[in-house]
């Protein structure tokens, strides 16, 4: 290789490693990488625990002293691949030269073990630079999630390139901390500006760089990015006291190109007087004005953000390998069978354009999560992101990270100005957005942890309106293959707000606990819940706040289902309001299903105290299916008797909640008989509920069924066989986010 390409800063030595992020690396700072940069991911013993991640400190914080660089010899691969991805270039015309690409990359446990590295090889056996900022860890100290980035030296007009991901054994090296100078010296400038309320209020990225008070999100010789946010400010000084601009600003400096992500917030948590405010906005890049929008109403406790580049865009779409992400057990075991069809990704196209990708939209979810029916966002995965996984298709990926952006829109984003992270409950055991300001006085403090109150009765309107029981995975899968912050952070946003948004009394205040919920929204609430635990760097605070939430919920559930002789033998949740049926004698076996399949999700993740919680809650769907006196083909009613009167014990026995909510046309006709099928105006073998719909109630039921045949044995198999035999089944390939199957 010449070193004195533009790929390749002058500095680099001939031993051409990467530091991957270790403390005997300068806390995140990395060398320069020449071919096949291979790093070490030697974390600590815990992923709870100071784990060798470039850490999210507040913007104050100053950036550490350069290191010393140190040569190390060349690589030696393990000959293992780990994983690979396709690297596709948009262009139709164009050979692109010099192509960076960044992006998350989820592992399985122990694929990456501590002390090995990564090394990026093409298809013919060429190695080129990779740089590895790991994030997260598995418990047994193999890297779990890392955001990678490399050059490919030339991208012809619409070739694909695969791009293997090769274990290494390397030791870690140290390597100099880098700043913006070069960047600055080389030009780069980036300012917002809003003019609301007759004055003119703008933040300068490059003034911001300029000082020490940048964190790092990337550290190494291809990329680095750093992360800056101030106030808008009028031209005298004068700050606004609800709007704030953040910038994340990736640098390549071997190429002298830089990705500029901008987000402007309103949402502090305890600033008073919150409202929306309507404004003009501006964005330049390099002197030009890249985007502009008037008139724009900035919802409270919302944001936005747009992406723009400096220097030449790249055209280029990334595709992960489906089959290992599913194996990595990081998203559920989404059928690989289904196949998307052509139809579907070109009305996702169509659909993906004008208003509805534009700030304070929505892009494609519903703006009131409230309203019943079925939706395409409710799953363990929406289906636009469930689309995207299964197609890796461009229009379903930029539906899913447009939408994912969007997501800031809900009035669900509360910052806090002292840590300036998202608002945790750790901090405000007793903030909520229920019941009444004297609901929460914290004792501890002698203060009151109310937000405050909007400035006017209608200051604070939106069309949009979040809840917990009907609310998307938005920003989870996002971040897994992107590696951006923001989409951390509104998983993060979106975590904290499902647990602060109940009474502080019912959720036992700091401890969090989701039992006052629908059963449906501490279904989904544990999946964020889960997620955010899982997916949350290693160094970043909020990890250990996510992870004790959901520890107190899993120890919670496990007290009072799994390991409690006194709960019911069916194995469905009580708690919540699940009585809401049949006078209270009946509970809705679809949310319940709803609620199996988080916990086998946050069991794959690896949460241990989530594996007694399934095995108890995998009676309930499998009985449906295969207990005597029961009948699989109304395995999935809409309502199921449990109970005699709303006083009286559990039935002991599914046969009894079965024939107990059986009309009577129905009884004594033999289970999926002639007879059975007639009376019911379906074909014999089609169960009810909608059998045909990809969102119909065996739809619901098949998640819950899925994770529930890999715990439960024989029975759980013979369950699942006696599901895939009925005679009607949807068609998944538009909508696929009940296609889970068991592993």
């Amino acid at each position: 290789m010449n070193l004195s390409s533009p790929l390749v800063p002058f500095r680099l030595t001939a031993s051409l490693l990467l530091c991957l992020s270790l403390p005997a690396c300068g806390g995140g700072e990395a060398s320069a990488p020449a071919a096949a940069a291979p790093v070490s991911t030697a974390p600590a013993p815990s992923d709870t625990s100071a784990a060798p991640v470039v850490p999210v400190p507040a913007p104050a914080l100053p950036v550490a002293a350069p290191a010393p660089a140190v040569a190390e010899p060349a690589p030696v691969l393990t000959g293992g691949i780990v994983t690979d991805l396709t690297i596709e270039s948009t262009s139709q015309s164009n050979t692109q030269p010099n192509l960076p690409v960044t992006f998350g990359q989820v592992f399985a446990r122990g694929d990456v073990a501590a002390g090995n590295g990564l090394s990026a090889q093409l298809a013919d056996g060429s190695q080129i630079p990779l740089q590895v900022d790991a994030k997260a860890f598995h418990a047994d100290g193999s890297l779990r999630h890392a955001v990678l980035s490399a050059v490919l030296p030339s991208l012809a007009a619409s070739e694909a390139r695969k791009l293997n991901l090769v274990k290494t054994v390397a030791p870690a090296v140290q390597a100099p901390a880098a700043t913006p100078a070069a960047m600055l010296d080389a030009g780069f400038s980036t300012a917002v500006s809003v003019t609301a309320d007759g004055q003119t209020y703008s933040v300068s990225a490059d003034q911001l760089l300029k000082g020490a008070g940048y964190s790092s999100w990337l550290a190494g010789a291809i990329a680095n990015e750093w992360q800056v946010t101030a106030p808008f400010k009028t031209a005298q000084g004068i700050e606004h006291p609800h709007l704030s601009a953040r910038f994340a600003v990736r640098w390549y400096s071997g190429i002298n190109r830089a990705r500029v992500d901008v987000t402007v917030e309103n949402n502090w948590a305890f600033e008073a007087a919150p409202r929306n405010i309507t404004y003009d906005a501006q964005v330049l890049v390099g002197g030009k004005k890249v985007y502009e929008k008037a008139g724009l109403t900035h919802y409270h406790h919302a944001r936005w953000r747009k992406t723009f580049w400096w220097g030449e865009t790249p055209q280029v779409h990334i595709r992960h390998n489906t089959k290992y992400l599913i194996a990595s057990l990081a998203v559920p075991n989404y059928d690989q069978s289904v196949k998307i069809s052509e139809a579907t990704l070109a009305a996702i196209g169509a659909q993906w354009s004008g208003a509805r990708t534009e700030p304070m939209n929505l892009g494609m979810a519903f703006h009131s999560m409230p309203d019943t029916g079925a939706r395409p966002d409710i799953g363990l995965l929406p289906a636009w992101s469930a689309v995207y996984l299964l197609s890796m298709d461009k229009r379903a990926k930029d539906a899913m990270l447009g939408t994912a952006d969007l997501a800031g829109t809900w009035s669900s984003h509360y910052r806090d100005k002292k840590t300036d992270r998202p608002v945790s409950l750790v901090d405000y055991p007793y903030m909520t957005t229920l019941g009444n300001r004297g609901d929460t006085y914290n004792p501890a403090t002698g203060k009151l942890e109310a937000f405050p109150e909007c400035a006017t009765t209608t200051a604070c309107k939106t069309p949009n309106q979040h809840d917990t029981p009907h609310q998307p995975g938005f920003a989870y899968l996002p971040y897994l293959i992107t590696g951006d912050q923001y989409y951390l952070e509104e998983l993060q946003f979106w975590a904290m707000f499902d647990v602060f948004t109940s009474h502080p009394g019912y959720r036992f205040n700091v401890k969090g606990l989701l039992v006052p919920d629908q059963i449906r929204g501490q279904a989904w609430t544990l999946r964020t819940l889960s997620e955010a635990a899982y997916a949350t760097p290693a160094r970043d605070p909020l990890k250990a706040h996510f992870e004790g939430f959901l520890s107190n919920n899993l120890d919670w559930y496990n007290e009072n289902y799994s390991n409690n002789a006194a709960a019911n033998s069916l194995g469905f949740i009580t708690n919540g309001n699940a009585y809401a049926y049949s006078d209270g004698t009946g509970v809705a076996p679809w949310q319940d299903d709803f609620f199996t399949a988080a916990v086998g999700h946050a069991v794959d993740l690896g949460f241990t105290k989530a594996a007694p919680l399934l095995a108890w809650k995998a009676r309930f769907p499998v009985a449906r299916m295969n207990e005597p006196g029961g009948c699989w083909i109304r395995a999935a009613m809409y309502s199921m008797v449990v109970r005699p009167s709303p006083t009286s014990p559990v039935y002991s026995t599914l046969g009894q909640a079965y024939a107990a909510s059986t009309p009577p046309e129905l009884t004594g006709l033999a289970c999926n008989s002639t007879a059975m099928a007639a009376a019911l105006q379906l074909k014999v073998g089609e169960m009810t509920g909608y059998s045909s719909s990809a969102t119909g109630y065996p739809s619901n039921m098949q998640p819950a069924l899925a994770y529930s045949a890999g715990v439960a044995g024989q029975g759980g198999r013979d369950a699942w066989s006696l599901f895939m035999s009925r005679s009607v089944k949807p068609n998944y390939e538009a909508e696929p986010q009940f296609a889970i199957i068991p592993r």
